[in-house]
């Protein structure tokens, strides 16, 4: 075999291997942080005490990414900052910290805050420039929103461990304004959403990308426009705040169901195929719509029940 192409093929493998494995390593530490909650949760109540580990999940993979391929990475830098590598591995180390931090439901307040700033500087430098350069492009759009939702989960989940902090200073002042911002990025990126699937049934549920759902799917109009009417009224709900709790756990939960019935097949189908960039988008489809889930999740968590 030609040197190059060893070396790709073994860049690649390490890549999925390392995506995967992080996300078992990843789950089994946040399935048993959450075991208590789980067991004490009554109804929709146990998918909500799942929102950590829905959003912590796919900071390990998309972390353990970060490290396998860094060198590819590293060409998403702008290229008016320094020192792409550093940045490639830096991002990594950041996720997985977070990752790891956000599962255990340990000083929350810190890495919830600091991925959040994060995302907010990628929509800034990349998402920004990127959708302006393309305005008629809707797929920009889509990933600028995407980003913004997630850095508003990370604040919601930063204040709410805040605002539960009664003893620091100002905290509960600072936690409601963190996941009121948090609670807005969502409640739009959800209606956006909505109106594109209702406009494009037949692309994948949740976060309405260029791919589409596989033709052995059943029912792949149902699941559009059913996706596309939950996103659109309980985006509404969570972005005005009426009846909020209930809004982000039905669409939450929905959103985890999708991920499991129809990404978690497609997932399979992909990484049973040849080719490892079929695996990895594979993969980044199914951790992406999972970490919108877990931020949706997180503004039910945060929000009181007698919303």
């Amino acid at each position: 075999m030609h040197p190059t192409i060893l070396v790709a093929f073994l860049e690649f493998s390490r890549t999925v291997v390392s995506m995967c494995g992080a996300s078992v390593l990843l789950f089994l530490i946040a399935a048993w942080a959450a075991k208590t909650d789980i067991a004490q949760a009554r109804g929709l109540d146990k998918i909500v005490v799942l929102g950590n580990l829905c959003f912590a999940l796919p900071l390990a993979v998309f972390g353990a990414e970060h490290f396998a391929a860094a060198k590819f990475i590293q060409l998403m830098v702008p290229s008016f900052v320094p020192w792409h590598l550093f940045w490639a591995y830096f991002v990594g180390f950041a996720l997985l910290a977070a990752s790891l931090s956000i599962a255990t439901k340990i000083q929350v307040r810190w890495s919830g805050l600091l991925f959040g700033i994060m995302m907010f500087l990628f929509v800034a430098m990349m998402d920004i420039p990127g959708a302006l350069a393309k305005p008629g492009n809707r797929f920009g759009w889509t990933l600028l929103l995407r980003e913004l939702a997630f850095g508003g989960g990370g604040w919601v989940l930063a204040g709410h461990a805040l605002r539960d902090q009664r003893s620091e200073p100002g905290g509960g002042q600072v936690g409601s304004w963190l996941i009121t911002v948090g609670r807005v990025l969502i409640g739009i990126a959800a209606i956006f959403y909505g109106v594109e699937t209702f406009l494009h049934p037949l692309g994948m549920p949740g976060i309405p990308l260029e791919k589409l759902m596989s033709e052995w799917i059943p029912a792949r109009h149902f699941i559009g426009y059913l996706t596309a009417a939950i996103l659109v009224v309980a985006g509404a709900g969570i972005l005005l705040a009426r009846n909020t709790r209930m809004a982000a756990t039905y669409l939450g939960t929905w959103i985890v169901l999708l991920v499991v019935f129809v990404y978690g097949p497609i997932l399979i189908a992909s990484l049973l195929d040849p080719s490892t960039d079929v695996k990895v988008e594979g993969l980044n489809y199914f951790f992406d719509t999972l970490l919108f889930g877990g931020a949706i999740l997180a503004v039910a968590s945060a929000t009181p029940r007698t919303d």
